[in-house]
């Protein structure tokens, strides 16, 4: 998913949670934890490519492929 739309999404999100007229402490909440998650989730892929990437290095250069 483009980051683009994630963020178009977000922002769509806000503008509802804040014009709902009873619901908006409730979607509000949900924006939160929405944002929350999705910075786990960045997070958590951002550690996994680090560490699949230095194994892959460390794979390479015990065959002597890696310069």
């Amino acid at each position: 998913m483009p980051v683009s739309y994630l963020i178009a999404m977000f922002h769509d999100r806000i503008h509802r949670a804040r014009t709902a007229p009873t619901k908006g402490a409730s979607a509000v909440e949900w924006v939160i934890i929405t944002a929350i998650v999705a910075g786990l989730a960045i997070t958590i892929s951002l550690v996994i490519t680090a560490g699949v990437t230095a194994k892959n290095t460390e794979i390479q250069k015990s065959f002597g492929g890696a310069k």
